[in-house]
């Protein structure tokens, strides 16, 4: 027995034959090399095996739950790739992905009174693209999510989607959506920001439905003497494009401080999410930052508030609900 899997891979479409003596790590291997994308860099959306078992390397291919047509998304870097951002690295102040600034860095930036940032948020706020999926609705506040490691776990060696969502997702989105419109905000590109949403359960939810979609498109880099070169959310971008949202309707939940420079009073930093197959059975972020979010839902104004004081403000709560 043989047959063929389609992998896509940024803008190529890869078709890989088959037989029956092969798995997933025989499978890795082809995909590297025509990608040189290292087998533990790679990640397959999308693959599953037969009876929901989990498609580890050792899984047969012809065991693998594959409908026809159905194509395989990878997510990976390049091995030479990353060995020249890392060398770039060494010489340049470039901002790695784990890489944040220290609380009250973002206030001494003064990106309002920098003529070299407001020109790039007004060229942002031109040329960006928001992709609309719903249109705002009256009366509602807005929040922004970040996707990778605040509700999405992008480097676990869980393998199915489901394993790597962070737990509540759907309970926090379900909940949150009465009050708020839903917004997605990736550093990643557009088509990976629905492949993600998409294999998640999040953009065909029954329960709720997301507003936008915003990608690394959206951003504005900053550079400065001290703290290198990195990218940043604006929400200003945001706020005049959907005239329906304002400083004072909008939170933003990111694990990077650094994306709140232009916002720093409208940015919650959520603890990031990794090791998911380690993690899902302890991690209540979102169940608690629920709680808090239904709590000011009623509230005029989001401006005043001290978002990094949430876990304060809801202590009264938490203590009831055990």
């Amino acid at each position: 027995m043989s047959g063929e899997v389609t992998v896509k891979w940024t803008s190529k479409e890869m078709v890989f034959k088959f037989d029956e003596i092969e798995t997933v790590g025989s499978l890795k291997r082809k995909i590297e090399e025509e990608t040189r994308v290292q087998p533990k860099r790679q990640k397959l959306i999308g693959l599953k095996a037969k009876g929901g078992k989990l498609a580890t390397d050792d899984v047969m291919l012809t065991d693998l739950a594959l409908k026809p047509g159905q194509k395989i998304m990878l997510m990976g870097t390049p091995e030479d790739v990353t060995a020249e951002l890392d060398a770039m690295a060494d010489v340049a102040p470039h901002v790695q992905d784990d890489f944040d600034l220290e609380e009250g860095v973002l206030q001494q930036l003064d990106v309002k009174d920098n003529p070299d940032f407001q020109e790039k948020l007004q060229r942002r706020i031109a040329n960006a693209p928001i992709k609309v999926l719903n249109q705002p609705r009256p009366g509602k506040k807005c929040l922004v999510l970040d996707i990778d490691y605040t509700i999405f776990d992008l480097n676990s060696t869980a393998e199915r989607p489901e394993e790597l969502a962070r737990p509540y997702l759907h309970e926090f989105m379900t909940a949150v959506y009465e009050h708020y419109d839903l917004i997605i905000w990736s550093a990643t590109g557009m088509k990976w920001i629905e492949v993600k949403m998409r294999e998640l359960g999040v953009s065909t939810h029954p329960a709720y439905k997301l507003t936008a979609f915003m990608d690394h498109k959206c951003m504005v880099t900053i550079q400065t003497a001290k703290h290198g070169v990195f990218d940043c959310k604006p929400l200003p971008v945001l706020w005049a494009k959907m005239s329906e949202y304002t400083p004072d309707n909008t939170i933003m939940f990111d694990d990077l401080r650094r994306n709140f420079a232009f916002n720093p009073q409208n940015g919650l930093v959520i603890r990031p999410y990794r090791r998911a197959h380690l993690n899902r059975s302890t991690d209540r972020e979102l169940l608690y930052l629920k709680t808090y979010l239904l709590k000011i839902a009623s509230l005029d104004s989001l401006s005043s508030l001290k978002h990094k004081r949430w876990e304060r403000y809801i202590a009264d709560d938490l203590k009831i609900s055990h």
